[in-house]
Formats: C-alpha cells, sequence, structure tokens
C-alpha cells in the first residue's frame, strides 16, 4: 500500500509519519505539503502514486479535494486530526501517529 502524509509546508508532521511508518511491512509512505514554499510539495505525480492519502488537518483534505479532484476521486483520504504543535520526530507526534493511523489503515504494529 502506498500512503501519502500531507500537511502545510512537509518540515514536521508529514515527514515525522513517512519516518516512522516506512518501516511497516507492506507499506510504502512518503509525504508534502499543500502550500508554494513546503519543502516537498504536493504534486499530480504523488497524488497519482498513493493508494491512500492521510492528512493533518480538514483544511489540507480541502485543498485536495480543490486542486487535485480528479486525481482522488477513487482514494481514501484519512483526516488524522493532529494540529501544527509539534517539531520533527517530537515523541509525542510520534506516539500519536503510532496511535490513530493504524487504526486509520486498518494495519498492524510490527513488533
Amino acid at each position: 500500500m502506498n500512503v501519502l502524509f500531507i500537511c502545510s509546508r512537509n518540515q514536521w508532521r508529514s515527514p515525522t509519519a513517512e519516518h516512522v511508518f516506512r518501516r511497516y511491512p507492506g507499506l510504502n509512505a512518503r509525504s508534502a505539503g499543500t502550500q508554494r514554499q513546503a519543502r516537498k510539495t504536493v504534486s499530480p505525480a504523488i497524488i497519482s502514486w498513493a493508494d491512500v492519502i492521510c492528512v493533518m488537518e480538514e483544511e489540507h483534505k480541502i485543498r485536495i479535494l480543490a486542486d487535485y479532484s480528479r486525481l482522488v476521486q477513487h482514494k481514501r483520504i484519512y483526516v488524522l486530526n493532529i494540529p501544527n504543535h509539534y517539531q520533527f520526530m517530537d515523541p509525542q507526534l510520534i506516539a500519536l501517529l503510532e496511535d490513530v493511523v493504524p487504526a486509520q489503515l486498518g494495519l498492524r504494529v510490527p513488533a
């Protein structure tokens, strides 16, 4: 399964999620941001690559639906409801991601 994690600037939340979920068997993780100044911006190519899209906030979903409606019409988009309060690899952010994402995607936590 190819999972794309999206936040605003691709600086803290989505790169942390990408890093954490790379270790899950059968899962390929990438990240991007919705803002023009993001480290890696959302593009048609990365949207097409993704089987599933996990956005950090509802505003990211709205933006993706507005900008890429045709490309996402048959993709699952999950809103994780993770606010922009964390730094890259913040232990609290990792714990939150590990609690929310596997449940959303139906994943088993690796040993």
